[in-house]
């Protein structure tokens, strides 16, 4: 079943869903974020990082923190055809029957920019990391702060046989920006 605002604003206040929480929808002059009627409109952390120079491959199996550097400002700049791995300034806690998912919003897609996060999955925590490709022909500006995509989250009827706590999930409690792992047997 899809969570209302009213669901979220309650387990954001007494469980910590995710904070920090803003309890309304924030538009005026900004790329919108906060609580909204059936999701939540969460915001990009100035903090970023970007490929440090071009790879031979860039190989999930082989990629390392060294291939990238990290950086902090208050407008992003893309460059056309590139991407950078941002953060969410929200830290999610997952209940166990509860699945998010994220889209990117709507006024950075209309400029070529394309966000990408994988499901937040039951009982998994941290702040997200979000990829952001600018599939666009010119850079593109992005403003921490504001909107970057929206989480809707969606309850099911049972608990799962296993949580992504359960499994030991490689991205499990992240506190900054994680490039690609693959977990050793």
């Amino acid at each position: 079943m899809l969570k209302s605002s009213r669901w979220i604003q309650e387990q954001a206040e007494h469980n910590r869903l995710l904070e920090p929480f803003v309890a309304t929808s924030v538009r005026a002059g900004v790329i919108s974020y906060g609580l909204g009627p059936y999701g939540y409109d969460l915001r990009l952390d100035r903090t970023y990082r970007r490929p440090a120079g071009p790879p031979a491959l860039m190989d999930p199996h082989q990629v390392s923190d060294a291939d990238f550097e990290t950086l902090s400002e208050d407008r992003i700049v893309i460059p056309a055809g590139h991407f950078i791995l941002g953060r969410s300034l929200e830290y999610f806690r997952m209940p166990k029957k509860i699945l998010g998912l994220v889209f990117g919003k709507s006024t950075y897609a209309r400029c070529g920019v394309l966000v990408n996060v994988t499901p937040l999955e039951p009982e998994w925590s941290g702040f997200l990391t979000i990829s952001i490709a600018n599939c666009g022909a010119w850079p593109a500006a992005l403003h921490p702060g504001q909107g970057i995509a929206q989480v809707i989250f969606i309850e099911s009827s049972e608990l799962p046989v296993r949580s992504y706590k359960d499994l030991k999930g490689k991205y499990d409690c992240q506190d900054e920006i994680t490039v690609a792992r693959i977990q050793k047997g």
